[in-house]
């Protein structure tokens, strides 16, 4: 780090995440965030209390990534609710299968500290039902679907398409038919929410 530039939590955060992505979560130290920052670990320590503190901000920070992704489609009503339904869950398993693809290292490194970090998964889970009764209510007002109670409906899709995009399952994502598999599950949840 130059000395110039001021050392703020997103700057800790990203040097968290390559040294979790080159130690893995068991060897990485606060220690070495701050080494790769050029900063002491005092100085570190002043943004995150605790080591637990900044491996839940790593870690809600990863999950956000998804969310902040899918937040545009959930709140598109200028489009009909089976259209953004379909999109926002075509959009999570692709998010997921990227970050289980495109640097897997970190994928599993981010299992192992999600595990750690109840809260920070509740949280995620929270936000993105919270997206799906969104879509469904919008749905149930316009007559398209049919749901006495969006946020429990959202929580049932949820859990429904959850091999598409539970970590849990990231190894059956490179599996022949998974996207014929993902399509038909979604078919099946649209016909069950019809009206």
């Amino acid at each position: 780090m130059a000395p110039t530039e001021t050392l703020t939590a997103e700057r800790i955060l990203e040097a968290t995440e390559e040294v979790l992505r080159r130690h893995g979560p068991a060897k990485a130290t606060v220690v070495d965030v701050a080494r790769a920052l050029g900063v002491s670990h005092g100085s570190v320590y002043r943004h995150f209390r605790t080591k637990a503190a900044l491996r839940e901000a790593v870690t809600k920070r990863w999950l956000d990534r998804t969310s902040d992704a899918l937040a545009g489609i959930a709140a598109d009503d200028a489009r009909d609710a089976e259209s953004r339904l379909r999109d926002w869950l075509a959009e999570l398993f692709a998010a997921k299968r990227r970050k289980a693809d495109d640097d897997p290292e970190l994928f599993a490194t981010y299992l192992v500290l999600a595990g750690e970090q109840g809260a920070a998964v509740a949280e995620h889970v929270d936000d993105l039902t919270g997206q799906l009764a969104r879509i469904v209510a919008a749905g149930v007002e316009a007559g398209v679907f049919s749901s006495t109670d969006a946020a429990a409906t959202a929580r049932a899709v949820f859990h429904t398409t959850g091999r598409f995009h539970d970590p849990v399952y990231a190894a059956e994502w490179k599996k022949p038919g998974v996207d014929a598999d993902f399509a038909a599950v979604v078919e099946l949840v649209l016909r069950g929410l019809r009206a």
